[in-house]
């Protein structure tokens, strides 16, 4: 996938590229735009820094993780990081958007793409760990896949959906 311009119905057109392998930098530069109740909406519980091994897995780019960044004009730092990691034809979704710019329709587009990227490598399923206390992922999930599963797993909700 090369850079590519997107727009959401409800929001600024921004690029979307792929996350470089090793691309420590971008991820953190996201990371530090998470408030702490984004933070630990998105890594389900208190998440003040990154470990090195937790970053190094998040920069991870290889056959099975791949991740897009979102760029909107006029803002020089990435605004959103969408990841999908493979396990055989299931694939785990997660997303973080900054807090300036959530409700925006990115993190959507960003599901949509990512999901368009599945699909034509073949995955048949997509799955989600999500906060059970955070609407927002779940319905950001709802507008990007059909026929969702959910059930409880203690404090989080297990997510999935077939695609085809």
């Amino acid at each position: 996938m090369h850079t590519r311009a997107l727009k959401p119905k409800h929001g600024p057109a921004f690029l979307v590229r792929p996350l470089r392998r090793g691309d420590v930098r971008t991820v953190m530069a996201v990371f530090h735009r998470l408030s702490d109740e984004s933070r630990r909406a998105r890594f389900n519980g208190s998440k003040p820094c990154l470990r090195r091994t937790e970053l190094r897995q998040l920069a991870s780019i290889d056959a099975t993780h791949h991740a897009l960044v979102a760029y909107v004009d006029g803002d020089p730092l990435p605004v959103a990081i969408a990841r999908l990691v493979r396990r055989g034809r299931s694939a785990e979704i997660a997303f973080e958007v900054a807090d300036e710019y959530q409700q925006r329709g990115i993190g959507s587009t960003l599901a949509r793409e990512l999901i368009a990227d599945a699909r034509a490598a073949g995955v048949t399923e997509i799955t989600a760990l999500v906060a059970s206390d955070n609407p927002a992922a779940i319905a950001l999930l709802r507008r990007a896949l059909s026929a969702l599963d959910i059930r409880h797993e203690g404090a989080e909700l297990s997510v999935r959906a077939a695609i085809s």
